[in-house]
């Protein structure tokens, strides 16, 4: 662990707890079904038995924190959006307009979007107003921020889960908004993982095949000229990624130092979580992965964190927009927990007592 990240969160990370995951193994099998019969959701219900330390583990209410920013490397036309979209869709998401906001009504989530590094200023209402500066630099001419923001852009992400927690919130969904930020995913994925750049550049926004070969053009040389350290975790975060991103970081730790489950969404969170994961290996204990994006480079992310995403709809829109889609499964994991009749409660013949 680098000495200043966020130290004060890191140090209260622990381990999920084992103890308690086979507790709930045991008492799975005392429910009226057959062994094993409900497949990943038992794992699930095992997991969040591990996270919470409880036989009974409850993830309502959920709470979904937004984290968006601008990126400078947007100059060099790796996007089909312009940078202008980032503060448009702030307000979209902050008058409930937006995808993330349909599905956290559907699940009963409150929504707190933080501004965490918007190129432009916001002044209206319903943003958290947290601004490290006012986006990142062209990492392929510069550092995309220094060391220092990268960790006061952490710790807008450990206080927004400080803020949910307080409000009572059991599980936490986490999303992004920054145009380009599947670029500054990529170039961090590809210096943390050594995979080559062309594997895990996809379309983003919806960029065509000429683009495409620009973008990967783009990241190669940021990351040749950068020459971020890939066993630094906070280096590379700093020199090509970005302050949602960070903020995403952030909200990772704290989720694991709060014994909350934390949804991971697609291609962008999952970066966000390998970093978190390579800062504090514990935190990976405390991570769901909500789905399978169609980015190829999601492929790459889950694989380095050993991660099988719950669901796979053929999704790449971000902000939260699977995670929020995969909730329900864990509603229905602590729930088959909470509620399900055992034989000796129904009066049904457990077969291994015959």
């Amino acid at each position: 662990m680098p000495p200043d990240v966020a130290p004060s969160i890191i140090e209260r990370i622990a381990p999920v707890d084992a103890c308690a995951g086979e507790r709930t193994r045991a008492y799975l099998d005392t429910l009226t079904k057959p062994p094993g019969s409900l497949g990943q959701l038992e794992m699930l219900a095992i997991q969040l038995s591990r996270i919470t330390g409880e036989l009974m583990p409850r993830v309502t209410p959920p709470s979904v924190l937004v984290f968006a920013a601008d990126h400078g490397v947007a100059a060099e036309g790796v996007s089909a959006f312009p940078q202008a979209v980032t503060a448009q869709m702030v307000a979209n998401f902050a008058s409930g307009g937006a995808a993330i906001n349909v599905f956290a009504r559907q699940i009963g989530a409150d929504v707190e979007i933080v501004d965490v590094g918007v190129a432009s200023t916001l002044t209206m209402p319903g943003v958290t107003h947290a601004k490290v500066r006012h986006g990142t630099a062209n990492m392929a001419l510069d550092n995309a921020m220094h060391c220092a923001e990268a960790l006061a852009a952490i710790e807008v992400g450990t206080a927004a889960v400080e803020r949910a927690r307080q409000s009572g919130a059991k599980c936490l969904i986490v999303g992004e908004m920054g145009i380009a930020n599947t670029t500054a995913s990529s170039a961090m994925l590809a210096v943390l993982t050594g995979t080559p750049v062309a594997q895990v550049v996809g379309t983003g926004t919806g960029i065509d095949s000429a683009q495409q070969a620009h973008k990967v053009a783009v990241i190669e040389r940021a990351i040749q000229a950068r020459q971020a350290d890939p066993d630094d975790p906070l280096d590379v975060l700093a020199k090509v990624g970005g302050l949602e991103i960070a903020g995403m970081v952030g909200a990772y730790l704290g989720a694991a130092a709060h014994r909350l489950p934390a949804i991971v969404d697609g291609f962008i969170a999952t970066v966000a979580a390998l970093v978190a994961c390579r800062l504090c290996p514990a935190v990976r204990g405390y991570l769901v992965f909500g789905h399978r994006s169609e980015e190829p480079g999601h492929a790459t992310a889950l694989e380095a964190l050993d991660a099988q995403p719950l669901l796979a709809l053929g999704m790449r829109l971000g902000e939260g927009s699977g995670a929020a889609l995969a909730f329900p499964l864990l509603q229905a994991a602590a729930g088959m927990l909470n509620e399900m009749a055992t034989f000796a409660d129904a009066g049904v013949s457990d077969k291994s007592t015959q």
